[in-house]
């Protein structure tokens, strides 16, 4: 995200659907969990196929990403003569709900630190790589990130997960306790919390955070996502946003946004250095994605209803606070084409 967005200031980057038209199968749940939110209508998938092709997207990968979602049972297909219809199955509706809650809640709010560290330890021979890796990918899904080799941290309390995901891959090697201070070295994976000297610790508001986590490439890519969105606020708010760009333009800075839950670690702010951007970048994409409901719903139904006019005005927009907008007026859509 970040190299194209910083080379491409001042341009209108919203119209281009960036790395979100590189992979069908996510952009077409997105597209679906935007606008054919809470439905159980099942679309005609040239529908579908119509919809990608707004991204880029060739007939030939909308139908394999059709096919691909079914097989992994996140889409139900249907027939009615000759036409081929679809509809998110319920595990993918449950997932779509806990990812926008996960996405549009991200940044709301700070929890308070109560100054202590969650710590990981663990020594995982090569012979068992696949364990470490899969630990490994569980801890920065949780914010841990190492301080050390085979010695992770993170300012929550997720010890009592971690000691979970341990068992669950069957590693006898690590350990995960809570501590106010954080060892200046490794700590052996088979020594007892209890057992680490506190002549080898480091006061916890020391540079951890700096250490453990890359802040400064965050802070980046923060800037750039709030130069981006911020052009794409102005630009709808002065109505130089069609429909057509409207759905490019939600899609893509939706899929920009949801990165950084991945990405930033949601340090409290007794940790960050000052004037951390996140809230700031996170009022503007509430803003552009609110702003841009309204117009990017009225070209999905402009395309739906090229396949079947009956369900075209059930295509909605939800907002970030994940409330359905009204019924749209067809009347008004015809008007608006």
């Amino acid at each position: 995200m970040s190299a194209e967005l910083a080379e491409s200031v001042g341009t209108e980057l919203w119209t281009s659907p960036g790395a979100a038209a590189q992979r069908p199968p996510r952009l077409l749940l997105t597209l679906l969990g935007d606008y054919w939110w809470q439905r159980t209508e099942p679309l005609p998938s040239a529908a579908i196929v119509a919809l990608l092709a707004e991204f880029g997207v060739s007939d030939s990968a909308a139908r394999a990403a059709l096919s691909r979602l079914t097989r992994n049972g996140l889409l139900v297909t249907s027939k009615t003569g000759r036409r081929t219809f679809s509809r998110l199955s319920s595990r993918a509706a449950a997932i779509l709900d806990d990812g926008a809650r996960r996405i549009f809640s991200f940044g709301a709010a700070s929890q308070p630190w109560d100054g202590m560290w969650s710590l990981v330890a663990f020594s995982i021979p090569e012979d068992n790589r696949a364990a470490r890796d899969a630990l490994r990918k569980q801890l920065r899904w949780r914010g841990f990130a190492p301080l050390y080799d085979g010695l992770w941290v993170s300012p929550r309390d997720h010890a009592a997960e971690v000691i979970g995901y341990l068992k669950d891959l069957d590693i006898t090697t690590g350990t995960a306790f809570r501590a106010t201070m954080v060892p200046t070295s490794a700590v052996p994976a088979d020594v007892a919390p209890a057992d680490v000297a506190p002549a080898g610790v480091v006061p916890a508001d020391c540079d951890i955070p700096a250490r453990a986590w890359d802040l400064d490439g965050l802070r980046s890519r923060y800037e750039c996502f709030m130069s981006f969105a911020g052009q794409l606020r102005d630009a709808a708010q002065a109505g130089r946003v069609p429909p057509t760009d409207a759905l490019i333009a939600r899609t893509r800075v939706m899929d920009e946004w949801r990165a950084f839950p991945g990405l930033d670690p949601d340090l409290p702010a007794e940790l960050l250095p000052g004037g951390w951007p996140r809230a700031a970048a996170r009022e503007l994409f509430i803003g552009c994605y609110d702003l841009l409901g309204p117009l990017a719903a009225l070209r999905v139904r402009q395309i739906i209803t090229r396949y079947s006019p009956e369900l075209a005005d059930r295509a909605a927009y939800h907002s970030s606070e994940l409330k359905l907008s009204t019924a749209p007026d067809p009347a008004a859509d015809r008007n608006a084409r």
